[in-house]
């Protein structure tokens, strides 16, 4: 085949496979609301099934033959533009006045509910480092794992449990405002640890990290004392004429905000993160929220489908061993007496009742697309086999499938809405913007803006 042949079978396979892997997504998607879980669940489970380990288990390597080596370059991309703006719009809504008020309260549960199973994942890199030391004919440092398998073990999904909450009508309550304050927190740790075990890997000694750490130290500075200001100064000057190009600018600003990251060490998905932090908050015309947020929301949410079916790829649960299973176990069965266990007894510290702190404990037992987000950073970094790879993805999958049905068990049960007894106030204005930010000030989402 040809240079100009080859390159237009790239283009004509790579449109096939993002048209299927959109098509796959829409129709799981569906099929998990139908069963009460969250569109998300849907998506991820599209994605490995296109992988190996339902479609290659038919004869003539589909996977392969659909999404072949050449093209796969060209789908990750296009899946990493729609992950990066999806984080972008994760730090865009991102809602400040959510840790204000109940201070104590908030940070008491959330450091019980992130040291906890931090520390589990700490022990659990322990016991597994022996089988998954070397990744690729690589050896891998024990502490690049542990911090790693810490991270993966201590967070929750903010987009996932957001619409969670809503589809439970929690987002008025007392549990429900703070769980996404938590998640939110959970979110900004994740980020930063997950930036640090970057740095560790990619900086390749004690003088590299440091100065990796060194340039980020720059860079938040930089995107604090300038960037913010200057975003907020044009904000403010916005007319509707600029309108058609404020999407534009503002996904130029994550995208590059993300080279920046990326080219420090720092990864990219921190960038575009940390640019949607310093985005303006306020928008009494909600210009910026109409015709850029909005907007990105729905084309990354357009295009997650394809990262997850690009990850879905790297997922072989048909390869797993006996010994790979059981591991599976384990970490499942870790992932869930940390964080719910953790959150669980720190919040009955503060005085909570029994039930209210295990309705929060099993929100916060939600990972979802956060984690599929960091375990694929610990894939590309040579920090995991692909059987560790597989069953950490499974976990993901598990404790963010079971959280639906058990809270509507123990709702039922409880004959409550997990409140016991207490509601918080709905004190914003009817033409409040909506989203997963504005669930924690009390007002319903929209439930096509939370994943």
């Amino acid at each position: 085949m040809s240079g100009p042949e080859h390159a237009e079978w790239i283009v004509t396979t790579t449109l096939g496979g993002i048209a299927l892997a959109l098509a796959a997504g829409a129709a799981f998607a569906a099929l998990a609301r139908r069963f009460g879980q969250p569109a998300v669940i849907g998506e991820i489970t599209a994605g490995v099934c296109l992988g190996p380990s339902v479609l290659g288990l038919l004869p003539g390597d589909l996977p392969g033959m659909l999404f072949p080596m050449d093209v796969r370059p060209y789908l990750g991309i296009v899946a990493q533009v729609g992950l990066l703006l999806f984080m972008f719009t994760i730090g865009w809504d991102f809602d400040y006045a959510s840790l204000r008020g109940r201070r104590r309260t908030t940070g008491t549960v959330w450091l019980g509910g992130a040291l906890v199973p931090m520390g589990l994942g700490l022990g659990l890199a322990a016991v597994l480092f022996g089988a998954h030391d070397t990744v690729d004919g690589r050896q891998i440092r024990f502490l690049d794992f542990a911090l790693f398998l810490g991270t993966a073990m201590s967070i929750a999904a903010f987009p996932v449990l957001a619409r969670i909450i809503t589809d439970k009508r929690l987002h008025l309550s007392r549990v429900g405002n703070l769980a996404l304050a938590l998640a939110a927190l959970d979110d900004v740790l994740a980020w930063c640890l997950l930036a640090t075990v970057v740095a560790l890997v990619t900086a390749g000694g004690a003088g590299g990290f440091l100065g990796v750490l060194g340039w980020g130290t720059v860079y938040v500075i930089v995107m604090l004392a300038v960037v913010r200001p200057v975003l907020a100064t044009l904000a403010a000057r916005a007319t509707a004429a600029a309108a058609p190009w404020l999407a534009m600018l503002a996904a130029a600003g994550a995208l590059g905000s993300a080279y920046v990251t990326s080219h420090i060490g720092l990864h990219a998905i921190f960038g575009a993160f940390f640019f949607g932090l310093v985005m303006p908050r306020k928008d009494p015309q909600q210009l910026l929220r109409r015709t850029a947020l909005l907007p990105l929301e729905h084309l990354s949410k357009l295009l997650l489908p394809l990262f997850f079916v690009v990850t879905g790829l790297s997922v072989d649960v048909t390869a797993m061993t006996a010994q790979g299973t059981a591991q599976m176990l384990l970490i499942i069965l870790v992932a869930c007496v940390g964080k719910l266990g953790g959150v669980l007894f720190s919040a009955r510290m503060t005085g909570m009742g029994w039930h209210e702190a295990t309705v929060l404990g099993l929100l916060m037992n939600t990972r979802g697309l956060t984690n599929w987000v960091i375990l694929n950073v610990g894939l590309g970094l040579g920090l995991l086999s692909t059987e560790l790879f597989t069953a950490l993805v499974m976990m993901a999958l598990v404790t963010t499938a079971m959280t639906a049905p058990l809270l509507s068990w123990l709702l039922r049960r409880g004959g409550t809405d997990g409140t016991d007894g207490e509601r918080a106030p709905d004190t914003r204005p009817a033409d409040a913007p909506v989203g997963p930010a504005s669930l924690v000030g009390g007002t319903t989402p929209d439930p096509q803006r939370t994943h």
